[in-house]
């Protein structure tokens, strides 16, 4: 197995083919109330990237560039466990996980009944992800768990190609990473977090992270050992919630540390990154990221995994093109 800190890939020689195409769609009326809801994003121009004195620049997270995004409509939340299960019943898809049989679980979220189906081998960067043999988004921390009792939390264990496909079947898309960070933002400019650029403002949590020492204490200060609710913490001035920690997010864009650097239309006006890549953008962070190693929950922050990659903390929100200009 292969994997970074924050995002572990199957890594091996097991190959998948790709999930069939959803030929199914959500009900007219229920894709048209779910555009409705979405919150309208206006264009313009704002300064993207960041230069944080403890960035990772191996990640491309500069330069800090002007970057003109014409309007769109983006989810406030990530996707839930709720609303996936009714794209499941709808359409019959079958997660990557679900079809590989396995994906990662943190080990400390491991469901007692799930511990006797997990694989041999760790992941060399990350030991404390555990291949856990029926874990996805129906079971989240394995065999034992039950989607059913996080309802209102994020949906995980969900590939790029999942993501991507409850989004066809919505009437929707993934955001590219642009539109992402713009909305992710919340209109402030070059700030560390959509509120502000204190982690702590007035003492008060804003975001689902590790508090402790990772990975061995986690002291949940922040209220959650796993995943919260998606409308937890106070929304950003957007109206999104959730856009640092939590759970990581899958962007449109393929992965790249450069593409991005150089002064061009494509990069400058809606990009949409590069043409081609082998992983694809996730941003956020997620509910283990700590400080003391990996602080990509931070606004500009940014890594990737592989289209087919599924763990217990990357989900998805939606975007979709405002109607009459796609």
């Amino acid at each position: 197995m292969s994997g970074a800190c924050c995002a572990p890939t199957p890594g091996g020689d097991q190959e998948i083919p790709e999930p069939a195409a959803v030929r199914l769609q959500a009900p007219a009326r229920e894709r048209a109330q779910g555009l409705r809801a979405m919150l309208r994003i206006p264009g313009g121009t704002f300064s993207m990237g960041g230069d944080d004195a403890d960035a990772f620049p191996e990640d491309g997270e500069g330069p800090v560039r002007a970057v003109r995004l014409s309007p769109f409509l983006i989810d406030a939340t990530t996707v839930t466990n709720r609303q996936f299960a009714t794209f499941v019943r709808s359409s019959g898809y079958l997660t990557d996980a679900e079809r590989y049989g396995w994906s990662f679980v943190f080990y400390a979220l491991v469901h007692p009944d799930a511990r006797r189906r997990v694989r041999d081998g760790t992941v060399a960067q990350a030991p404390w992800w555990l291949a856990v043999d029926g874990a996805c988004w129906r079971a989240p921390y394995g065999p034992g768990s039950s989607w059913t009792e996080l309802q209102n939390h994020p949906v995980v264990h969900v590939s790029w190609r999942d993501a991507s496909a409850y989004a066809q079947w919505a009437g929707k898309r993934l955001p590219t990473e642009a539109e992402w960070e713009r909305a992710a933002r919340g209109g402030l400019e070059r700030s560390r977090f959509p509120w502000g650029d204190e982690l702590l403002p007035r003492g008060q949590h804003r975001c689902n992270i590790w508090q402790g020492r990772f990975p061995e204490v986690n002291t949940g200060e922040d209220g959650y050992l796993g995943t919260a609710p998606v409308k937890t913490y106070r929304a950003n001035n957007f109206g999104l919630y959730n856009t640092s920690g939590n759970v990581w997010e899958w962007c449109s864009d393929w992965w790249s540390a450069t593409w991005h650097a150089a002064d061009r239309p494509e990069t400058r006006q809606d990009p949409a990154g590069p043409p081609t890549g082998e992983a694809k953008v996730i941003r956020g962070g997620s509910y283990l990221c700590h400080e003391s190693y990996c602080n990509r929950y931070r606004v500009a922050a940014r890594t990737s995994n592989t289209p087919d990659s599924s763990t217990g903390h990357m989900g998805f929100r939606c975007a979709a093109d405002l109607p009459g200009t796609s």
